[in-house]
């Protein structure tokens, strides 16, 4: 029986006789077979208000019989039925035959599911590490706040003080490269959780510490470095098995700028807390937003894509299509690791961008107020400035990394290009500094030297993930551990230089440092990955 009769026995008529029509039965799909023929009996009754439509059917082997009834409450006109008959017929090509087909259920499934089940889960995971080092750099900076009422209720003179801003670094610079180790042999999942539960309790425990002893108080900053230390490896290695290539400037951009906003926030709430409550009550609060942190971590993140149940198949595709090697890491290949030239560029470089980047956010509040005469309150408002410029600067550069590559251009071009603005943006500023007068100019200045150092994250920073994506972690426990040093050497040896010269041979130094990491970031580097 074809669709057209079909139809035309659906129109008005005085009396239509119930109609036999036999059909077999059909199932689609990997397990279809034949099926036992079965026969169904329409009838359509006019009624003054509304049809009836009576179907029965039974199988022809004798199986028992089964109907129902339609109710149609409609009124009846007459009408030309040869238009939805073409419609129908047209329909019934557009169905699949009796080929088997796989039918998608994700659409379905994404269609019911809320917005934020929708979410990509790989930038839940880049929210979270955002996260993260919002809280990692709000505990690091709440110290240098609170330190100034914990030294005048305890007496501490400049030596302490300096000798507890510095326990920190003790810890830090110790587990760089075996938070990469660890990261990579276990997951950063793990390594990630276990730094922001560890720095949180630390936290947590300063006033107690001090109170206690000074000794009791080095060793607590000590262990806080520890858990802080082990945090950008956990980070560097998470990412780079759940975010794609064309997506790892600006996730990484984001990241690194909750650092700064982290630094942004501690700076402006700890003065608030600690004249409301005073100074305990800034670790107390701190702290215990890591531990709430620690909880959605566990219950949200997963190391891999491969290990996460929830994530839906089309981003699993696009997240493994650039993923690296599903075989887990067991062993670091230091050697091979060591004989590459772009892995001592990526070193070298984050040795001479760190020089810079920890003088200027360490001296900036003695330059503000020596050179360009601000008090201590002006000193700490102009300091938050290059934070905040750093953190758009830093989403800037991101975008238009990751937009260069989704045009075509290689990664290696990429990289440079940015990190070349990383380092002479800032060394083209610093030049500047000996010729200006105004302070609102020397304030400018510095913004922009910090604003275009950020593009660094779109650069160097990006760039272990790209040579060595099994070993992102350790690489960035490698180079970091050379900018803690730079860090720490810059910030020492800068006290040196004013005690016997000038501001203008601080900058000059940092500026030469910048020009030799150009340098070697354009010779030696690559965005090609090295190393399986």
């Amino acid at each position: 029986m074809n669709a057209r009769a079909l139809l035309y026995s659906f129109s008005p008529k005085p009396h239509i006789p119930p109609t036999d029509i036999w059909a077999t039965k059909r199932s689609f799909g990997p397990d279809s077979r034949p099926q036992t023929p079965f026969r169904f009996r329409v009838q359509i009754q006019n009624q003054p208000h509304y049809w009836v439509l009576r179907v029965s059917g039974r199988d022809s082997g004798g199986g028992k019989r089964r109907g129902g009834k339609v109710f149609a409450d409609v009124k009846s006109e007459a009408y030309d039925i040869s238009e939805s008959v073409d419609k129908f017929e047209k329909g019934l090509n557009d169905v699949p035959s009796g080929k088997e087909e796989e039918l998608e259920e994700e659409p379905l499934a994404v269609a019911e599911a809320s917005w934020l089940e929708q979410f990509p889960k790989r930038w839940v995971i880049v929210v979270l590490c955002f996260s993260a080092f919002l809280l990692c750099n709000m505990d690091r900076v709440n110290m240098s706040i609170a330190i100034l009422p914990m030294s005048a209720e305890y007496n501490w003179n400049p030596g302490t003080v300096g000798l507890i801003q510095s326990s920190f670094f003790w810890g830090y610079l110790l587990t760089q490269i075996a938070g990469g180790i660890w990261a990579d042999t276990v997951g950063g999942k793990q390594v990630l959780a276990f730094g922001v539960i560890w720095w949180s309790i630390a936290t947590i425990l300063t006033p107690v510490a001090a109170k206690v002893g000074l000794p009791f108080l080095l060793v607590v900053r000590a262990f806080m470095g520890i858990g802080e230390g082990v945090a950008m490896p956990a980070m560097n290695n998470i990412l780079s098995k759940w975010i794609p290539v064309a997506e790892r400037s600006r996730s990484l951009a984001l990241v690194y700028s909750g650092m700064y906003l982290g630094s942004v926030t501690g700076l402006a709430f700890s003065p608030f807390l600690i004249h409301q409550f005073g100074w305990p009550s800034v670790f107390y609060s701190f702290g215990s937003l890591g531990t709430v942190w620690f909880a959605v971590w566990i219950s949200k993140a997963h190391s891999s894509p491969l290990e996460d149940p929830e994530l839906r198949p089309a981003e699993k595709k696009l997240i493994l299509a650039s993923s690296v090697s599903k075989e887990p890491v067991k062993e670091i290949p230091w050697k091979l690791i060591l004989s590459k030239a772009p892995v001592w560029a990526l070193i070298v470089s984050h040795f001479c961008h760190n020089w810079g980047t920890f003088i200027l956010l360490t001296w900036m509040p003695t330059y503000y107020n020596q050179v360009l005469k601000f008090n201590l309150t002006e000193s700490g408002l102009f300091c938050v400035l290059p934070w905040l410029t750093m953190a758009f600067s830093a989403n800037l550069g991101g975008w238009i990394a990751d937009t260069l590559v989704s045009k075509g251009f290689s990664v290696t071009r990429v990289r440079k290009i940015m990190q070349t603005i990383g380092f002479l943006g800032p060394a083209f500023f610093l030049t500047q500094l000996s010729h200006i007068n105004s302070p609102a100019m020397a304030v400018l200045c510095m913004a922009c030297s910090q604003g275009t150092d950020a593009f660094s994250q779109s650069g160097l920073y990006s760039n272990h993930q790209d040579i060595a994506p099994r070993y992102s972690g350790v690489l960035l426990g490698l180079s970091n551990t050379a900018g803690v040093l730079a860090g720490v050497f810059g910030t020492a040896s800068t006290g040196y230089i004013l005690q016997h010269g000038s501001w203008d041979d601080v900058f000059k130094v940092s500026v030469g440092l910048y020009l030799f990491g150009t340098v070697v970031w354009n010779l030696f580097s690559t965005g090609e990955k090295i190393i399986d």
